[in-house]
């Protein structure tokens, strides 16, 4: 990989040069492989595709540091943070304006995030079995954790189940993201999300280590029985379809709810007021379901996104 030889049993970390800065300067991303002695699939965990979703690269840099990224059997791939130019500036694109996750798989002669797309495609992914690929709401949007998917595949759907995540989520890849390159190429995506934007929390942390935990152990890449004996999740909920609630107001928003709480069709969520005490909207919720995502903008227009609510996969 990107000219290195990695025997069996070695722990590699290389630099992906693939850009510099106005001063020269070189970007190098690095990224660490973890090669067992024992033949075995290839995992990469890539976090940081958008520079400004830091929980995912919160996640990765967590299971490295407490050495969970050893494998028995296979080779682990980590990539904690892709996007640098974007996490350098806490922005979720790239200096020149481009979602790196709308630019796969890139050109070699394209725009610099079409170029960072090429070379993710050309250097890493052809030795990669399964991905993980970490992300957070946008913005101030905090997602629940969850694993989205595309329907119909079994596979994909066990490997989500044993990532353990609260939710599994239905979900078409958007069109030029790294999910769908990813698919298309025959390779197995999981892509996570959880939290929000320039924000670590941990609850979702200890959720996205302990999901890779649980999807090491049942690709046997090494046994995590006793670790996995000490965790006491719920099993996954199938979200089968998923809807925005909008506000209907200008205001000031409050919510009253968690996130990954179930409600019931017309349960008040959460209200809208005006900054001076005139007034007070409720927000109902306009059907039954899962909230699996909830704007924490304390200012909203009519219009905007409140809550995403999920339908579970009838039983």
């Amino acid at each position: 990989m990107l000219g290195t030889s990695i025997p069996p049993g070695k722990r590699t970390v290389l630099n992906l040069d693939i850009a510099r800065l106005h001063t020269h300067t070189k970007i190098e991303i690095p990224v660490i492989i973890e090669r067992a002695r024992a033949d075995g699939p290839v995992l990469l965990l890539i976090g940081g595709i958008h520079g400004n979703e830091v929980n995912g690269i919160e996640i990765i840099r967590n299971f490295i540091a407490r050495k969970l990224n050893k494998p028995k059997a296979g080779t682990l791939i980590c990539i904690p943070v892709f996007n640098v130019l974007g996490f350098l500036n806490q922005e979720r694109e790239f200096p020149d304006g481009k979602d790196l996750n709308r630019m796969f798989p890139g050109t070699k002669d394209g725009s610099l995030a079409s170029i960072f797309a090429y070379y993710l495609m050309k250097k890493i992914l052809p030795y990669v079995d399964y991905c993980v690929d970490f992300h957070t709401g946008g913005g101030f949007r905090f997602n629940s954790s969850q694993i989205r998917i595309s329907k119909g595949n079994p596979e994909l759907l066990e490997l989500a189940k044993a990532f353990s995540p609260r939710f599994i989520v239905y979900a078409a890849d958007r069109e030029k993201s790294f999910r769908e390159v990813v698919t298309k190429s025959g390779k197995k995506i999981l892509l996570f999300e959880g939290g929000k934007s320039t924000d670590i929390h941990n609850r979702i942390t200890q959720r996205g280590t302990y999901g890779i935990l649980k999807l090491m152990h049942y690709l046997e890449m090494r046994d995590f029985s006793r670790e996995i004996a000490g965790y006491s999740y719920q099993e996954s909920i199938v979200i089968d379809r998923s809807m925005w609630v909008r506000s209907r107001h200008s205001g000031l928003f409050r919510f009253f709810v968690k996130d990954g709480s179930k409600v019931e069709k017309g349960d008040v969520i959460g209200s809208i007021s005006d900054p001076y005490g005139n007034f007070e909207h409720r927000v109902h919720v306009p059907t039954s379901g899962y909230i699996i995502g909830i704007n924490h903008a304390p200012v909203v227009y009519r219009g905007d996104a409140l809550i995403h609510m999920g339908k579970p996969v009838e039983k």
